[in-house]
């Protein structure tokens, strides 16, 4: 039996466990390993300190399906729906542009990792930790030991890389000179926007009187988008209190990036004030950064992974290769996945 390590419990981490246990429950050994204290990635849900029901979304807010991909991914889209975890965006969304024809909007009733959550559920017997950040890589002739802070190093028939491009690039040990010239430029050209997202969590009966559940903010040197979460998934509730998020602009990530979220948060705030006066105060906050937010320059012609080795298999996956929303994560993972099909 092969002992797989997925690097990263992200959208394209959690879909590709989930096909290895459907598909080749016999032969696989799953694990996954991701530095966050928690699974989503970039499908990012946080809970009020004060009640665990109010939540709010600090990555992904919505998924669009174009009719391109509703018909390539129908069985991904209808198991989601089938089990409640997407559900039609009916909420107002001011300002929100359609590029084609035929567009499909859903939103997550239980939070966006609610996908990541479902998909590691149906990876059952993958073994799934936490607070896991990957240091080394190293190859040890037949197999991979892997290195990570505060642990010992562990070995791994083959090891899937999920993490955005920057951070496989940083990687220590045998990674780097294993990659062909060629394919070092490429990653070295892929490259992400950066945000900052501020979640705020509200008492119950508080009352934020807007038309909108989100709306996209046009002219503000700090705001681009403003959600009211609950308002935006249809599950607002007199018990639980509403909840919203905020995102920077690209500009102002990229001008604060560097700084500390503490001192840009009252930033972000001050702002929201001026756009939205008489806001309550809330009763709790979240502020997260992104210094790897969206992709906005892909590996060219988007493949959907790279092998970097074949034999011990050492393969990478992620948006980066392909493009930053829910269809470009499962095209990755499904094209991982073929890879270590045909490889263990």
């Amino acid at each position: 039996m092969s002992r797989v390590l997925i690097v990263g419990a992200g959208l394209t981490g959690s879909v590709c466990a989930c096909l290895l246990r459907r598909e080749l429950p016999q032969k696989i050994k799953i694990v996954v390993w991701d530095k966050s204290r928690g699974a989503g990635g970039r499908m990012a849900t946080s809970r009020s300190p004060t009640d665990s029901a109010c939540t709010v979304d600090l990555g992904a807010q919505y998924i669009t399906a174009t009719p391109h991909y509703a018909r390539i991914h129908q069985s991904f889209y209808e198991e989601l729906l089938a089990h409640g975890i997407l559900s039609p965006l009916v909420s107002s969304v001011e300002g929100m542009m359609s590029r084609e024809e035929g567009l499909t909007n859903y939103v997550t009733p239980k939070g966006v990792s609610s996908i990541v959550k479902h998909y590691l559920k149906e990876s059952a017997g993958a073994e799934v930790f936490y607070d896991r950040h990957v240091t080394h890589v190293y190859r040890r002739g037949a197999c991979w030991e892997v290195c990570r802070k505060d642990g010992e190093p562990e070995h791994f028939d083959a090891v899937v890389l999920t993490m955005p491009v920057p951070q496989i690039l940083q990687l220590q040990g045998d990674v780097g000179s294993l990659m062909a010239v060629p394919q070092r430029e490429q990653l070295e050209a892929v490259s992400y926007s950066s945000r900052y997202a501020l979640g705020l969590f509200y008492p119950p009966h508080t009352s934020i009187p807007v038309p909108w559940a989100a709306k996209y903010i046009c002219g503000s040197p700090c705001i681009r988008f403003i959600a009211i979460d609950n308002k935006k998934r249809n599950t607002e509730s007199s018990d639980c209190g509403p909840s919203m998020v905020v995102h920077t602009s690209v500009p102002f990530g990229v001008e604060h990036l560097e700084e500390e979220k503490e001192r840009v948060q009252p930033l972000i705030m001050d702002e929201l004030q001026r756009l939205m006066p008489g806001l309550p105060q809330p009763a709790s906050s979240k502020c997260q950064k992104w210094r790897y937010s969206q992709v906005t320059r892909s590996v060219a012609d988007c493949p959907g992974q790279m092998t970097l080795l074949s034999e011990p298999l050492l393969v990478c996956g992620g948006d980066g290769f392909t493009h930053s929303n829910f269809d470009g994560c499962i095209e990755s993972a499904l094209k991982v996945f073929q890879v270590l099909k045909s490889s263990l």
